[in-house]
C-alpha cells in the first residue's frame, strides 16, 4: 500500500531522493544540467510530498509559491523500480490539493524534452501547455503547463 507524507526539506527521505534525482538529470539533461540546477534547490521548501511503499520511500514531488496565486511543481521524481504504478499521479495529485488548500488557482511546472515519461505524466493529469515562463524562455529544451485548480471552501 502506498502512504502519501505532506513534509518540508528537512526530511531526509525527500533529500535521499533528491540525490537520485539530480543524477537522472544530468544525464537527461547533458551540458545543460547546470543551468537547470541553479533553479532545483530544495532548502528551505515547505511544501513537499514524500510516497512510501512498505515504509521504503519510493517518490516525491513539491510545490512552492510562484505569486501569491500560483504555485510550481517542482522536484517530482519516482524511483525506476517504482515506475509505471500510478505513483508519480498520486504525488501530483496531492501537491495540486494542498495548493488548492493553500487558495491557489493554478500550478505551473517546467520539464524537459528528454523526459517524455513526465510529459506525459503532466499531459494525462490535465495540464496543458503554455509558453515558457520565468527563467525558461529561450530554453530550447524546456517545455512549460500549467492546470487550473478546483478551489476549496
Amino acid at each position: 500500500m502506498i502512504q502519501l507524507l505532506r513534509t518540508d526539506s528537512d526530511n531526509q527521505d525527500f533529500i535521499g531522493l533528491v540525490k537520485e534525482l539530480d543524477a537522472y538529470l544530468a544525464e537527461k539533461d547533458g551540458e545543460e544540467h547546470s543551468f537547470y540546477h541553479q533553479f532545483n534547490h530544495v532548502d528551505k521548501m515547505k511544501y513537499i510530498v514524500v510516497a512510501y511503499e512498505n515504509g521504503k520511500p519510493i517518490g516525491c514531488g513539491a510545490i512552492k509559491f510562484y505569486n501569491h496565486d500560483i504555485m510550481e511543481v517542482k522536484r517530482m521524481y519516482t524511483l525506476p523500480e517504482s515506475r509505471g504504478k500510478g505513483i508519480a499521479t498520486k504525488i501530483l495529485t496531492e501537491l495540486e490539493i494542498w495548493a488548492s488548500e493553500l487558495q491557489c488557482k493554478k500550478c505551473i511546472l517546467e520539464t524537459g524534452k528528454r523526459q517524455p515519461e513526465a510529459i506525459e505524466l503532466y499531459k494525462k493529469s490535465g495540464y496543458g501547455s503554455i509558453p515558457n515562463y520565468g527563467q525558461y524562455i529561450g530554453m530550447d529544451n524546456s517545455v512549460c503547463f500549467e492546470k487550473l485548480l478546483k478551489t476549496t471552501i
